[in-house]
């Protein structure tokens, strides 16, 4: 989090937005537990005496699997931030945006039943909106990620007065 600070008045050099060890940590530990009870889940199914187990199974184990690729990109996903424009890159894909194309930057809370957690999103003129990759927090008071959606919006806000 230093980087990030110290290019905070600096918008001239290339920023990469990332988790640190301890959110990648907590995340690994989310997916083991996310990996134990659909586990659980897939056992107590096979072991079911219905003769149409084989799909419950394969359902569970598909549920699992596309779990788990989202916890990975979620996990090990980052952005570069240049002054031209900004770079997501995850385990299983790369895309760039350049600044003029990007109407707002956003900060979106999402709740369930067990708990909320916030993101950053970017907004195109053209297009879906899509998630910054290393920038999610679970608590509403995360001076890391509050840092994280100022620097972002900088970059923005230095783009669009030079273009």
């Amino acid at each position: 989090m230093r980087d990030i600070h110290r290019f905070h008045r600096h918008c001239t050099h290339d920023t990469w937005i990332a988790l640190n060890a301890a959110a990648r940590r907590k995340n690994w530990w989310w997916t083991g537990c996310l990996t134990a009870i659909l586990g659980g889940l897939g056992v107590a199914m096979s072991l079911t005496g219905t003769g149409e187990r084989f799909w419950w199974v394969f359902s569970v184990a598909l549920c699992w699997l596309l779990s788990v690729i989202y916890m990975i990109n979620r996990g090990y996903g980052r952005t570069l931030l240049t002054p031209e424009r900004m770079s997501f890159r995850t385990f299983f894909s790369r895309r760039s945006i350049p600044w003029g194309e990007i109407t707002n930057i956003e900060k979106r809370r999402h709740q369930t039943r067990s708990g909320e957690w916030w993101d950053l999103r970017v907004v195109r003129s053209h297009g879906r909106p899509l998630a910054i990759p290393g920038a999610f927090s679970s608590r509403a008071d995360d001076g890391d990620f509050e840092v994280k959606f100022t620097v972002i919006r900088e970059y923005w806000a230095r783009s669009a007065r030079t273009e």
